[in-house]
């Protein structure tokens, strides 16, 4: 108990006794992300628990906080919002867990970028650039709460990236990172080097500061589009997808009765169809309009740009916020992700539906990767057993679809196997002992234990 409390001491001298948080309940509440999105997550995850919460304000701070855990081998690992999907910041051992949200500051904007502390609101950020005529190029549908630091850490894409990608197509432009080490390094990582820290959950370095990449502000009109058909309003949101002179924010596809699930929109939402939730420049809206009739669709629920952010926001029924709102609905949901091949999505969906039925329910979310238009997908689909899960993922990539697994926790075997060597090769680097958010990699990483 006494070195308990002189470690304690030790962290409460860096960041102040109010900002190391010791008490059960606040560590179990601030320890856990939305993992239980997954069944198979949260049989794996729901006792982890970190050992003691930390708050610096500065990045002095957190590198006293790493300078003590590096000579005492304890792991460290870093929150932002706790919005994830798939236990990023859960402590699999234990240890320090550092909250970022006291820093918050928007550091810089100018023409073209913003560079930010790690734990600023991603919805502040947002709000603070259009008052300036600007908008960040993508943003998670989870902006209003999620932090900088959170979204390129554990995210990948979101609003904006039908136009822009995700985060690694040219739209973070600069990182400030700090390593794991008893003198801790301090980085500036530019270029293709960032594919290191970009969505490594943490693994690979503390991020101090972001820059991202902004854009030119642009007046959205949101709406919804309804089609009896589902393949109409697949083909539509195609068309949408490819059109060049059309500028769009997001187009996402739900097949019925995913709509149902939409509770604050159920006013608005029509049985037994399909929708299409778009976010558009406004000229362009008349030009939608007439797609949606040549697609045997209605135009059945508007907001304006005056309303934009403001109220509903339609961004909070895309990505993985139409798991959320199915989980709410129906506790054995769970979700897939997904990425079809444009010139064959349409026989991949039907085969996929001949074999599971009402078990997958279609929901794409358009997007842009490499400058390549993909149909990606976040599914939904009844929960029975982890098989049952793993033969639908086994049965989908038979037929050509990628499959991200959402019910892991290793980076490596959710999706980014393709730069896992690398992000290995700088853990060496920068976490000579392995303390960095450890248990998230699953290949054999050769590190030097101490």
């Amino acid at each position: 108990m006494n070195e308990v409390n002189d470690f304690n001491e030790k962290l409460s001298s860096i960041v102040g006794r109010e900002n190391v948080i010791v008490d059960l309940s606040s560590r179990k509440q601030l320890s856990k992300d939305f993992y239980w999105y997954s069944p198979v997550l949260t049989d794996m995850l729901d006792d982890k628990i970190a050992d003691y919460i930390v708050k610096p304000s500065n990045e002095e701070e957190i590198k006293g906080i790493l300078s003590i855990a590096v000579q005492n081998k304890i792991p460290v690992t870093v929150r932002g919002a706790g919005t994830g999907n798939y236990g990023q910041i859960i402590p699999m051992d234990g240890g320090i867990l550092i909250d970022t949200t006291r820093m918050n500051r928007i550091i810089q904007i100018e023409d073209g970028s913003i560079r930010v502390e790690p734990g600023v609101k991603l919805g502040l950020i947002e709000k603070k650039l259009r008052e300036g005529n600007q908008e960040l190029c993508i943003y998670p549908s989870t902006f209003i709460k999620a932090t900088a630091g959170g979204f390129v850490s554990g995210g990948s894409g979101g609003i904006g990236s039908i136009s822009w990608g995700n985060l690694w197509d040219g739209n973070v432009l600069e990182l400030r990172v700090l390593t794991m080490e008893e003198n801790p390094r301090v980085l500036t990582v530019k270029g293709e080097e960032m594919m290191n820290y970009i969505h490594s959950y943490g693994t690979t370095g503390i991020l101090t500061e972001v820059v991202f990449r902004t854009t030119k502000r642009v007046e959205w009109k949101q709406c919804i589009a309804s089609f009896s058909n589902l393949e109409n309003s697949l083909i539509f949101s195609e068309k949408i997808a490819k059109d060049s002179t059309i500028k769009k924010r997001s187009i996402s596809t739900c097949e019925w009765p995913i709509p149902s699930y939409f509770q604050p929109l159920e006013k608005v939402i029509e049985p037994d169809k399909h929708i299409v939730i778009l976010e558009v420049e406004d000229h362009s809206f008349e030009l939608v309009k007439s797609l949606v009739s040549e697609h045997e669709g209605t135009v059945t629920y508007e907001i304006p740009p005056s309303n934009y952010q403001k109220g509903i926001r339609l961004s909070d029924f895309t990505w993985n916020h139409t798991t959320l709102w199915a989980l709410r609905a129906n506790e054995k949901m769970t979700y897939l992700q997904g990425s079809f091949s444009l010139d064959s999505y349409l026989e991949q969906i039907k085969l996929i539906k001949e074999k599971y039925k009402d078990e997958f329910y279609n929901h794409f979310d358009w997007m842009r990767s490499n400058g390549e238009i993909i149909p990606q997908q976040i599914p939904l689909v009844r929960y029975k057993t982890k098989e049952h899960l793993s033969e639908m993922i086994s049965f989908c990539e038979s037929i050509g679809v990628k499959i991200f697994d959402p019910h892991t926790n290793l980076l490596d075997k959710g999706g980014w196997e393709a730069y896992i060597d690398s992000v290995v090769q700088k853990k060496n680097e920068n976490d000579p002992y392995g303390l960095l958010n450890p248990g998230k990699i699953g290949v054999v990483t050769d590190l030097v234990k101490g």
